[in-house]
Order: C-alpha cells, then structure tokens, then sequence
C-alpha cells in the first residue's frame, strides 16, 4: 500500500477563525483514510480553541518533521515554545506574526518535498506583512518562493470555476495592469490546470469584459477592441477555446456560465463576487500554475465570529480533500504520459 498523502495546514490568523475550521475538519476521523495532516502551529493556541469547541477527546501527534507523521491522527509541528496572547476577533499584530510563522515553517517544507501539498488557513494581509512578507497575499508569496513566473487565482467550486487577471490590485490600477499578455498567459494556466488538475480533455473558457456591457463596441472605453478581444484571438491560435468578451453582469445573470468549464474575469470583485454568491459554503482557492499543490478556503479570517464556535468548515474540508484530489490526478497525468500506451485509456475515462 503506498504512502497516504501528507498535507501540510497553515494556521494562519491566531485570532481569527482559522483553528476553528480546521480542528473542525480534523475531528472527522473519515479524514484519514483519505491523507495525512501536519498543522504548523503550536499545541498551546490549538488547546485554547479545542476548549471552546469542547472537543475533549481530540489530540494532536507532536512531530519535529513531516515524515515522523502518524497516519492515523491529526499531526502537529510546533513552531515556537513561548505563551501567546490569544484574542478572538481582534486583528493585531500577533496574529499576523504567527500566521506568518507557520505560513513559513510550512511553505519550507513543501518545497523541499516533504509534503505533498499544502492547505492555507485565512491570514489578515494587512497585518501579516514584515520585512520577511512584503506579499498582497498568500498567492503571491508562495508563487515568489516556488520561483513560479506566473500563477492564477482560481476559485473552483461544483457549479462554477472562476479565474482572475488581476489579484490583489487596487481598483484605480487595474486598467493598466490588462494587457494582452496577461490575459494570454492566465488562459494558458487555467486551460493547463483544467486539463491536469481537473481532468476537463478540451475545456470551454469564457473571458469577461473590463468595461460595463463588454464596451458596447467601444462605447464605454477600449480596452475590449485593443486589448481583450485580441487576446482572445491570440489564444484561440494558441489551441484554447476562449470566448466573449462578455458583459459581467448579464453573463451571471442568465446563469451563462454554466456553458463554460470556467471563467476568466478581469479583477478580483468581478470574479469573486459571483463565485462566493454560488459557491460560498463549497468554494475552494487554488493556485494553478506552480509546481506545488496549494489550496485555501475561499472565505478570510472570520473576525466576527471567531472563538464562537459559529464558523463552518465546509470551505476548509473541501479545500483539504481538492488538495488530496489534484496530487493523485498529477501523479497519474504523469505516470500516464510516461507510458504513451496508456494515453487512449485515460482519453475515454476523461469523457
């Protein structure tokens, strides 16, 4: 029997919702036919939050290294010793040090390859950043320390798969930050996952206009006729199957994404608001394009609610499962291309 895949978990925000959701999840004991977790934490924070979810029969396995993990128990790496003020809802500095800690410690060893994946619990981006993280958010920094020279912000749920040009940039910027090459390279990436990650043989991909109602032919601005719309021709040269621009608001409306295997929206709001509307309780934000596997919830810290015990882990549990799921299809991509005479098998099982 092969080895269990090892997940790593961040913790990210102390003082947010993050513990809750993933000793939550972690309390499933279903979790571990499927994976293996390690949590980069500390076992004093995680027994603060265990107390106010009266979890009382639920322990961790306290490991230095990922491959003295227990397959049968949720795993966890202490990453530092000393007592933490811990304050449910307040957004503070503590809370953005230690996620950054375990985001960190974490991180290290999912490069090294000592995970096979890696599952983020919600940060506060304001507070986490330093003179070591000088990051928009964990996308960026995780594609900055896997080298990757570009990544995509994909939010995937059942109904609906949604990518972003433009991240974690202020609205004033976006217009100068949609270029050709930007859009082309996203479609590149999100077609690339679709067919690894996803499994989807030839997907469908609908590009959304900058502007309201796509320009109306130039009507309200030109980025669609100079930019949008010759990127998607270019694309189409390049073997994907893009289509639109089209108008945002009419495109989710009439419910037309549901023709499309995913979307390619200009700008974070754009894109997100839609998805976390249809997909809220289930979604998943994945990073494609890197040569890790990173997941997250598609919510953030939960201040309001946290250390209330009023916070789902639905979002958490699919993003750790979505994990378990792309490093198997990964895995088999490779081994099956490796071995052209079982390309035509995984053909069929694909449709």
């Amino acid at each position: 029997m092969s080895e269990k895949i090892k997940i790593g978990i961040s913790i990210g925000d102390i003082n947010g919702i993050g513990l809750e959701i993933i000793l939550k999840t972690l309390a499933d004991n279903q979790i571990y036919d499927y994976c293996t977790p390690i949590v980069y934490g500390t076992t004093k924070v995680a027994s603060f939050y265990r107390k106010s979810l009266a979890l009382g029969d639920f322990s961790f396995n306290v490991i230095t290294r990922p491959d003295m993990a227990s397959a049968k128990r949720p795993n966890m790496i202490n990453c530092w010793e000393e007592d933490v003020k811990i304050e449910p809802g307040v957004a503070n500095g503590t809370g953005g040090k230690y996620a950054f800690i375990s985001l960190e410690r974490a991180v290290n060893d999912l490069h090294e390859g000592q995970l096979d994946a890696l599952v983020t619990a919600p940060i506060n981006k304001h507070n986490i950043q330093s003179e070591s993280f000088n990051f928009p958010g964990h996308t960026e920094y995780i594609q900055h320390r896997t080298g990757a020279a570009d990544s995509l912000m994909f939010l995937v749920g059942e109904d609906l798969k949604v990518g972003v040009v433009t991240g974690h940039v202020p609205l004033a910027d976006i217009s100068r930050h949609i270029t050709k090459e930007a859009i082309v390279s996203k479609l590149q990436l999100m077609k690339e996952s679709l067919k690894t990650d996803f499994w989807v043989q030839k997907p469908k991909i609908a590009v959304l206009g900058l502007n309201p109602h796509a320009s109306d032919n130039g009507l309200i601005g030109s980025e669609e006729k100079e930019i949008i719309i010759p990127a998607i021709e270019d694309a189409n040269e390049k073997g994907i199957f893009a289509f639109g621009p089209y108008a945002a608001d009419g495109f989710f409306g009439n419910s037309s994404h549901n023709q499309f295997d995913a979307v390619l929206a200009m700008y974070h709001d754009q894109g997100l608001i839609p998805f976390k509307y249809i997909e809220f309780h289930n979604g998943v934000n994945f990073t494609a394009g890197l040569p890790v596997v990173r997941t997250s919830p598609d919510h953030g810290t939960g201040y309001d609610i946290a250390g209330k015990n009023l916070a789902s882990e639905n979002s958490f549990r699919e993003a750790l499962f979505m994990a378990v799921k792309i490093v198997k299809r990964r895995r088999e991509t490779a081994e099956l291309t490796a071995n052209p005479l079982k390309i035509s098998k995984l053909s069929k099982d694909r449709d």
